[in-house]
């Protein structure tokens, strides 16, 4: 929502904005625009018919007595996607969408557009190297690449967010259950990949991953007669660490690695070739992407040992995750440690879609802070429950952030990596003086 606010601000309009709570980086950045609230909290006497319209972010209450007072005075208020929409209503409109890698896919898009020199907008869910802000909106852009995703677009409007952007170029890279405190049943989740199929443009695109069965499944019974681009891994090698493309009689080395981000590049490949750029092009542009924040970024390394941290907090991005990692170094110790955080995860109910994930790991810890269950006012259960759900003998458990900040600072990084996977912040840990403990 900050940086939707500082795009407006760029672009002239008078924007104000008001929020319970304002954390950083946000606080800076509107600061540095002049657009930070003097104080928190709601204000329903500023709601006046000045306003032309107001954006309301997912996360504000049904009662919250601003949204009552505009309602009251019969003021516009979008949901961010519906007005995303509006303002790309003449554009051609790429919408990345799955359960996993959505962020990523829309970065490598980004990535290559910007070094192809490009015209382009954009909505990204990180922030991304080159990139001053999350949000790009203009008069002049042709282009919009929007990352989907499918949660609700706000509390007034149960919309899945990718369903309002009616793509002209969709992107979905997988479908596995999440959001359970909204889509209670597995079936509940898959119907609204559907529909975001269905809301693709007259004459538009669909890329898809051929390796996921249930998207292979929706997109086999889908009629709606859009043109559809399966996606499968490239060639590829790994040597001393690194990997490779292999396309065309040319060989690419890559700054990321792992099937999953191999398979978003793929899908990112698609996408820009339809925007008219090469394959060849591509691959050369791509040697220089360095990641998402957050999405296996490298904390820190030694000769023997790296500190990854990443966003992985669904099942499938766990398992991708690890996977990943242990791949990419084989005669490495694989320290994995996941923060549940999420309202899915924490659910005890689905606790159980997590078996197996964490079994690559040669170390597997994880970790709830105590105070999660109390903030979002959900029954807390013992170590026991998760192990069981986990399904792996040597699990530990954590759910006090001193303790496990202790464990894994007497780790021993000899020949060994660590992987530190949340939505969270692990309870304050320094992760920056975790890493100069672990690597000196």
């Amino acid at each position: 929502m900050h940086n939707l606010a500082i795009a407006l601000h760029k672009n002239g309009f008078e924007v104000t904005g008001s929020d319970d709570v304002l954390f950083e980086p946000s606080v800076s950045r509107l600061a540095k625009q002049g657009i930070l609230p003097k104080e928190a909290g709601w204000y329903p006497e500023k709601i006046t018919k000045n306003l032309d319209a107001i954006i309301l972010g997912m996360h504000a209450r049904i009662d919250n007595p601003e949204l009552l007072k505009a309602q009251e005075l019969g003021i516009k208020v979008y949901s961010y996607p519906e007005y995303v929409y509006e303002q790309s209503i003449n554009k051609l409109r790429v919408v990345i969408g799955g359960s996993h890698g959505k962020t990523t896919i829309t970065s490598m898009i980004l990535h290559v557009l910007q070094a192809a020199l490009k015209d382009f907008d954009y909505l990204v869910g990180a922030q991304l190297e080159g990139f001053d802000t999350m949000v790009k909106l203009t008069k002049e852009a042709p282009i919009m690449v929007i990352e989907g995703d499918e949660y609700l677009a706000s509390p007034i409007d149960r919309r899945p967010k990718f369903h309002l952007y009616k793509a002209n170029i969709g992107v979905i890279s997988g479908i596995a259950w999440d959001h359970i405190n909204v889509f209670p049943t597995f079936k509940s989740y898959i119907d609204q990949f559907k529909i975001f199929i269905e809301t693709i443009q007259s004459g538009g695109t669909l890329i898809y991953s051929q390796t996921d069965t249930v998207l292979d499944e929706v997109v086999a019974d889908d009629h709606s007669g859009v043109k559809k681009q399966p996606y499968a891994l490239p060639e590829y090698v790994i040597e001393n660490g690194v990997t490779t493309i292999l396309s065309d009689g040319q060989k690419y080395e890559l700054q990321v690695f792992g099937d999953h981000n191999l398979l978003n590049m793929q899908a990112a490949r698609l996408v820009c070739e339809q925007l008219g750029i090469t394959k060849a092009e591509f691959y050369q542009y791509i040697t220089g992407f360095k990641g998402a924040a957050r999405r296996l970024e490298l904390v820190g390394k030694n000769d023997t040992a790296t500190v990854f941290k990443d966003f992985a907090h669904s099942p499938s991005k766990l398992q991708a995750t690890i996977h990943a990692v242990k791949s990419q170094f084989p005669d490495r110790k694989l320290i994995a440690c996941i923060e549940l955080h999420t309202f899915s995860s924490l659910n005890k109910d689905f606790l159980a879609e997590y078996a197996g994930t964490m079994d690559e790991a040669d170390k597997a810890i994880v970790f709830i802070d105590k105070k999660t269950f109390a903030q979002k006012q959900m029954e807390p259960y013992p170590a026991e429950v998760v192990k069981q759900a986990f399904a792996k003998d040597n699990l530990t458990f954590f759910n006090d952030p001193k303790l496990l900040a202790q464990t894994l600072e007497s780790s021993k990084l000899a020949n060994a990596n660590l992987l530190i996977m949340s939505s969270g912040n692990f309870g304050g840990i320094d992760l920056v003086e975790l890493k100069n403990k672990l690597l000196q």
